[in-house]
């Protein structure tokens, strides 16, 4: 416990009421972190959230892309040209 980079403790209370809404607020974040989402709170007084689901999926279309780019390259360079028939035994997998 000694090698813990925050060594101060910082208490409060809260109703069950509001232990309730901090729990829901924390869905919208989602966290299920609720020291790291107080201690958050406190010091910058909000948390953003970012949505990232569309980059996510460009990101696994452009690594489908760039394996049937790899795929293409390694035939090309295993048999010297690209038939138009490896281009569509490509495409099928």
């Amino acid at each position: 416990m000694s090698n813990r980079k925050r060594t101060v403790q910082i208490k409060f209370r809260v109703t069950e009421e509001e232990r309730a809404l901090v729990e829901e607020k924390m869905k919208l974040i989602p966290t299920r972190n609720m020291a790291a989402y107080l201690r958050k709170m406190a010091i910058d007084g909000y948390v953003i959230q970012v949505d990232y689901s569309d980059i996510k999926a460009m990101t696994a279309e452009i690594q489908k892309i760039g394996v049937n780019i790899n795929q293409i390259a390694r035939r090309a360079n295993a048999t010297g040209n690209v038939y138009q028939e490896d281009i569509e035994e490509i495409k099928g997998c």
